[in-house]
């Protein structure tokens, strides 16, 4: 029967979930219940010179700092970090005299498999346990595959792994890598397996794996709690349940719930993670999943429409991470629609020195009705509503910018609604050019009131009123009038769009008259 070793990395690949402030003493006890619970292998985090070394942080710039963390009792654990080839000088690194890690994971794209296999040499000469991690191991041919693993047999680390980076990998392609591995790979040397929950897979392959009929060691890795970016990985506790039930092993579940209740619940409320469309999305595209998180923070897009922007990108940039271009191919999605010309010269003298009261789909929308119903009332007022149909006052036109938003409106609706580009809608009194109307602001580039104002501002507008903008609360069942409406994202991102409104209306008030009409409950503008 093979032999079979969990490596927690919890606090390695969970802080990207929390930019990696577990905080100093959480570390120290996440690593001491890990020891408790028997795991056989613990990660301590990031060794990286990227970054400046923060007490909180469980990215390190020295060995001689993660020793910090690490108990004086190791109880016969082995103690790693990670490397991510390029972020750290290996003529920092001193000799391993048993203080500190036992040994270091090297991470690495194909790109850079030569210059990364000789770092790993120069470390397991300097006493180290190495663990070779070639990172999103489904881009290799079967061809580089094999010369990569015959390069790492020259010098036989500790582990060599098949790495799922992107949550993509099925069962016939751990199975097809596995054997590869199994049948080239030297005997003294581990295989090991990482992997990520984009298709909800984590578990079932990791259970395949120990079913292999091999003789090999084998390390799995995995987080308590599944903790980890996007979809996150393979959960702990799950995973050593399933060994004690079906393999004999003797690992402790107290140690690991009591991780989850007393320190990560908390981390999870405020930034949450696991399985959900936009990560599957990215996994079915072979991309990295921040470009799933990026796109899902936009809370524009529908599911078809993220999947449209995916088939958009080159092959070639999809394995990493580029901010840039993610949002210009989100913009040129966006814009990819035709403005039209019908009524914008109609539309003019309709607002042509009139009062304009623009209504969002905030609380104080609903709760302050009365208010919004008595300024109705005004003969020289346009009533317009964004991305919803106000339900009391008749609305003289609906904004909308969102995609997700039109699917909600009566189709009776339409002949009042001024569209943005971005989306394809018959019948509408209006479309707009989408990009004419964003900003710099990025958590609001284009956030459906600020592109409102603008659009009005555009229009000749010199007085404009504001109702329901009352910018975001971290309950999310207190942001909307409409319950329908509210949706899920970091609290983060909420912080950053309150104070990306806050600019813009600053900015907007420079040019125009712009005063509220229902009190902002969650930005002091």
């Amino acid at each position: 029967m093979n032999e079979i070793r969990i490596l927690d990395c919890t606090l390695r690949d969970g802080g990207y979930c929390n930019e990696w402030r577990f905080g100093y003493e959480n570390i120290t006890r996440i690593i001491k219940s890990l020891v408790e619970a028997d795991l056989d292998i613990i990660e301590c985090g990031f060794l990286t010179e990227k970054i400046a070394y923060e007490k909180e942080s469980s990215r390190f710039q020295s060995v001689e700092q993660i020793a910090g963390v690490i108990p004086e009792n190791r109880a016969g654990k082995v103690f790693v970090a990670m490397v991510n080839y390029g972020e750290f000088d290996i003529r920092n690194l001193p000799f391993c005299d048993g203080t500190s890690v036992n040994g270091l994971r090297i991470a690495f794209h194909k790109e850079n498999m030569d210059e990364a296999l000789e770092l790993c040499r120069q470390v397991q000469e300097k006493g180290y346990q190495v663990f070779v991690q070639a990172m999103v191991s489904l881009n290799y041919s079967d061809e580089e595959f094999l010369d990569l693993i015959h390069n790492v047999n020259s010098f036989k680390p500790e582990a060599f792994y098949i790495v799922d980076s992107f949550g993509m990998m099925k069962g016939k392609d751990l199975t097809r890598l596995f054997y590869m591995v199994e049948h080239n790979l030297d005997e003294e040397i581990c295989i090991g397996f990482h992997s990520h929950n984009n298709m909800q897979l984590a578990y079932s392959n990791a259970q395949q794996l120990v079913m292999m009929q091999t003789n090999r060691r084998l390390i799995i890795d995995s987080t308590v709690y599944g903790m980890g970016r996007g979809a996150g990985n393979l959960n702990t506790e799950l995973f050593v349940g399933y060994l004690n039930e079906n393999r004999g092993a003797t690992y402790r579940l107290k140690p690991l719930l009591s991780i989850i209740d007393e320190i990560l619940n908390e981390f999870y409320q405020r930034n949450y993670w696991g399985y959900s469309l936009p990560n599957y999305l990215s996994a079915v595209h072979n991309a990295h999943p921040n470009y799933a998180m990026y796109l899902d923070d936009k809370k524009t897009l529908t599911v078809e429409d993220m999947d449209g922007i995916f088939e958009m990108m080159d092959a070639g940039r999809k394995h990493s991470f580029d901010k840039s271009y993610a949002e210009e191919l989100y913009l040129s999605y966006m814009e990819r629609g035709k403005a039209m010309e019908l009524h914008r010269t109609e539309l003019k003298e309709k607002l042509r020195g009139k009062k304009v009261l623009l209504i969002a789909p905030g609380k104080s929308a609903v709760e302050e009705k009365k208010k919004i119903i008595d300024f109705a009332q005004k003969k020289d007022v346009v009533l317009i509503s964004i991305n919803f149909n106000y339900q009391y006052a008749d609305m003289d036109f609906i904004f909308i910018s969102n995609l997700r938003r039109v699917r909600e409106l009566e189709k009776e609706d339409y002949k009042k609604c001024i569209i943005t580009s971005n989306i394809s809608l018959n019948e509408v009194y209006l479309q707009i050019d989408y990009r004419e109307l964003i900003n710099e602001e990025e958590y609001v580039r284009d956030n459906a009131g600020m592109m409102a104002v603008k659009f009005l501002i555009l229009y000749g507008v010199k007085e404009i009123y504001l109702a329901g903008f009352d910018g975001y609360s971290h309950d999310m069942g207190e942001n909307y009038g409409e319950d329908n409406m509210a949706f899920v994202t970091r609290n983060a991102i909420l912080d950053k769009m309150n104070e990306g409104m806050r600019k813009m209306i600053i900015h907007f008030s420079k040019e125009i008259c712009l005063e509220f009409l229902t009190k902002p409950r969650y930005v002091c503008y």
